[in-house]
């Protein structure tokens, strides 16, 4: 049990018809009995006037959940009041709130934390509701959820395959006097060894894909001033994004929106044009920031007008011959017209191979997006090459090398875990999650 009792409002800050504020720990059933007139059934919703515990006076009418220990998201009582979601409501609630002694406003990711404390999550389904809630396309999602599943399955598959082995060789300790039966099972523990290092390494190796699809491709659009630059970022999202004008110089700082490319997340930054003469000190930090979104992206578009064309600075620059709509006759290679759309389906295309997600590799269910889960999947298939090399290690070695192989994998779901790993990831959480 926590010692303190945390509160935090658990949906947006924004005004909106419905808030959330959630409150978990030992102090909750005072807090019913502060703000709420009447009592709630255990896990029923209930409508009930809301008090300010100072002078009875009505705070908010609205919906009020109490979820007892251990049976709640934290494994703690918890409270939830669904209230309206004005935000002199929103405020004056948590105002009262901290009042009520015992009671602190929650950090970020606390409640997730606590929900970890008490066994009631592993950190794959931590990382999981961290990237649901910050998917913005459909494939972020499905690998947010699905991709979860599959590794803790396939986690739960190779711990129990691994246990078998360290069994088997702790058998061959115990037995080593029956060498015809050592034999047997040596085989087996070295075809076993080898299946797990290629399936550890197989799911390692998936790394690139899903950090790409969970982070997002970056996209920078580098090109000489009034390129249309800007009327492209606009056309690729289907929205004004950035202000375009016929004067040059018009972008100023980067400008970075996300759009979903048939479930890719790229994130295109529109920039100041370049040219070798910068007009002012204002121009030559634009160029700078432009120069730098290159440097930083995972590809760079170079436009060029057809009406003034110019070459790509660097060779593996994707040029794309923009105003289009201009030309006399039809054009070679990539060309697009943001005020007509031509072409802007088939440089969505272009962009989405380079991004180079191949949706067949291995399944996209098994992709894994995070670099922890890589390092515990890559620390797990060394420790079993080391286990693996027959007699170059004394069987009490080898045994030791598939004990530390099991406490690579407990790592990936937390079982073995360091207060800064956890830290860096419950941080990622919202306050009230």
């Amino acid at each position: 049990m926590q010692a303190e009792t945390i509160f935090a409002l658990s949906s947006g800050a924004a005004r909106s018809g419905v808030a959330v504020i959630r409150v978990s720990g030992p102090a909750v059933p005072q807090v019913l009995r502060l703000f709420v007139e009447r009592p709630v059934r255990p896990r029923e919703a209930a409508l009930r006037p809301i008090r300010d515990p100072r002078d009875g006076s009505p705070i908010d009418h609205g919906l009020v959940l109490h979820f007892p220990a251990p049976h709640s998201f934290t494994g703690e009582d918890v409270v939830e009041f669904q209230i309206h979601g004005s935000l002199a409501v929103m405020r004056q609630l948590l105002a009262r709130l901290g009042d009520v002694p015992g009671l602190r406003p929650a950090q970020a990711g606390e409640f997730t934390r606590r929900a970890w404390l008490a066994g009631r999550m592993d950190l794959l389904e931590v990382e999981a509701l961290s990237d649901t809630l910050a998917a913005e396309t459909e494939l972020q999602r499905k690998l947010a959820l699905t991709g979860s599943r599959r590794l803790r399955a396939k986690c739960a598959e190779w711990r129990e395959r691994l246990v078998d082995l360290r069994a088997v060789v702790e058998a061959q300790i115990d037995f080593g006097d029956e060498g015809d039966v050592i034999d047997r099972l040596d085989s087996d523990v070295q075809q076993d060894i080898l299946f797990l290092i290629d399936d550890l390494r197989k799911v390692a190796g998936t790394i690139r894909n899903g950090q790409r699809l969970r982070t997002g491709f970056r996209v920078a659009i580098l090109g000489a001033p009034n390129a249309g630059k800007s009327s492209l970022l606009n056309a690729l999202a289907d929205r004004d994004v950035a202000i375009t004008s016929p004067i040059p110089g018009t972008t100023r700082d980067v400008v970075e929106t996300v759009v979903d490319l048939d479930g890719l997340p790229v994130i295109f930054m529109d920039t100041a044009g370049l040219r070798e003469a910068p007009e002012s000190d204002i121009e030559a930090e634009g160029m700078r920031r432009a120069r730098s979104a290159g440097d930083s992206a995972d590809l760079v578009i170079w436009a060029s007008s057809i009406d003034s064309p110019t070459e790509p600075p660097a060779s593996d620059y994707l040029l794309v011959q923009t105003k289009s709509d201009l030309a006399a006759r039809p054009l070679s290679g990539l060309a697009v017209s943001s005020l007509t759309g031509a072409g802007i389906d088939s440089l969505a295309k272009e962009i989405h191979r380079r991004a180079g997600l191949d949706m067949a590799d291995h399944g996209f269910e098994h992709w894994i997006a995070h670099e922890r889960h890589a390092h515990c999947l890559l620390v797990a298939a060394n420790a079993l090459e080391s286990a693996g090399l027959g007699g170059a290690l004394t069987l009490d070695l080898r045994a030791e090398e598939l004990r530390l192989a099991c406490d690579a994998l407990d790592s990936l779901v937390g079982r073995i875990s360091s207060d800064e790993l956890l830290g860096a990831i419950f941080s990622r959480f919202c306050i009230g999650k």
